[in-house]
């Protein structure tokens, strides 16, 4: 998964809970008091700068008495582009051989594109001890 893509979500998840907060009318304060969490850590957090580990996730789920799937159902929806649905739109036309011969494909570029990227990290250390 790209960086720029994970940053992406632990915004989303960021934003996601500062909107939880102040529906339910609640500081950053109040609320990192029930979770048992620093008010820092909560803004940042809430600003994407801090990635949420599971049990605090868990915490704010029960506080907000949310399943995790309602949670990220929303967050789920924005990440996915119109683009992503063409392409999945696309692959289930297609027959079922060729669904597989187009995962194969998929197969095969990513084990090119991991030994590229091998290739490439061996070519920075080799520079790097020079």
């Amino acid at each position: 998964m790209a960086i720029h893509q994970k940053v992406r979500q632990i915004q989303l998840v960021g934003r996601k809970i500062r909107e939880l907060r102040k529906e339910h009318k609640l500081t950053q304060v109040e609320l990192s008091q029930r979770l048992g969490i620093q008010q820092s850590d909560l803004s940042r957090m809430e600003q994407g700068e801090y990635r949420v580990s599971l049990d605090t996730l868990f915490r704010i789920l029960a506080e907000f008495q949310m399943s995790i799937g309602e949670f990220f159902d929303e967050l789920a929806q924005e990440s996915i582009t119109p683009r992503d649905v063409r392409l999945v739109q696309q692959f289930n036309a297609l027959p079922n051989d060729a669904q597989r011969e187009v995962e194969d494909f998929i197969a095969f570029k990513r084990s090119m594109h991991r030994k590229d990227d091998r290739a490439d990290s061996d070519a920075d250390s080799e520079e790097e001890s020079k």
